[in-house]
């Protein structure tokens, strides 16, 4: 099952849409998730077991790799293992209950994260979005380097690892550098979800981010009282990874 409409891989043509590969033995998940993910525009292609996955993989040079802990012929840990040793590519792990032992496994071959199956959009666009071809780059403010496609962070040239939701944090943040942003854009694009003023969430993870960077006097991102959070640097650039 194929669906790479508009986003081609031959020599010295450009692609139009991120590709994910999907490698899941459940047909009827791979071609629902497929249909929904076509409408957000990109490009999707399945393989039912490991070897094929592998085959598509080299073949497809995809943007973004989603593989069911339930995988045959060649199982999750290996097909992550093996992925990531040909291509830097993200690869994400879909699990079920009962996976916890598997997703550690995985997520030490390399694996970038670990999503719940079945599978839902939004939770999956923003790793596909992060990898499509126009957002291969690492953003720059002050000390702080954050590289999108390989979800990587580095301060002062030290290697920061950042759970999902403050990876994105930061990247919203760091987009947006020297501009204030509201707390109810940062729920909308952050947490794809409408501002929920009852709680304290963004507040806790703006305390978590700024202990993992060392922002212990609240310099790099400040908070704008009663509004929301505004990331401040001397300078801010983009340049291609």
């Amino acid at each position: 099952m194929t669906h790479l409409q508009g986003a081609s891989t031959m020599n010295g043509d450009t692609r139009t849409k991120p590709i994910l590969l999907i490698a899941d033995p459940d047909s009827a998940v791979v071609e629902e998730l497929a249909a929904a993910l076509e409408q957000e525009g990109v490009a999707v292609s399945g393989a039912s077991d490991g070897a094929q996955g592998l085959l598509q993989a080299g073949a497809l040079q995809p943007d973004v790799v989603l593989v069911s802990a339930t995988l045959p012929v060649i199982d999750a840990v290996e097909f992550v293992r093996a992925v990531r040793v040909a291509r830097a590519v993200p690869v994400l792990l879909g699990i079920d209950e009962g996976h916890a032992e598997q997703a550690v496994r995985a997520l030490a071959a390399g694996a970038a994260a670990c999503v719940a199956r079945p599978y839902r959009v939004p939770e999956l666009l923003p790793f596909i979005q992060a990898a499509s071809p126009e957002s291969r780059k690492v953003l720059a403010v002050g000390g702080v380097e954050l590289d999108v496609q390989a979800y990587q962070v580095r301060v002062g040239g030290r290697a920061v690892h950042l759970p999902l939701r403050e990876f994105e944090l930061l990247q919203y943040l760091m987009r947006n550098a020297d501009r204030t942003v509201t707390r109810e854009q940062i729920m909308r694009h952050v947490w794809h979800a409408a501002a929920n003023t009852s709680t304290n969430t963004i507040a806790v993870h703006v305390k978590r981010l700024r202990a993992r960077l060392g922002d212990e006097d609240d310099q790099l991102i400040q908070t704008v009282r009663g509004v929301g959070y505004r990331l401040v640097t001397p300078s801010i650039s983009e340049t291609p990874a």
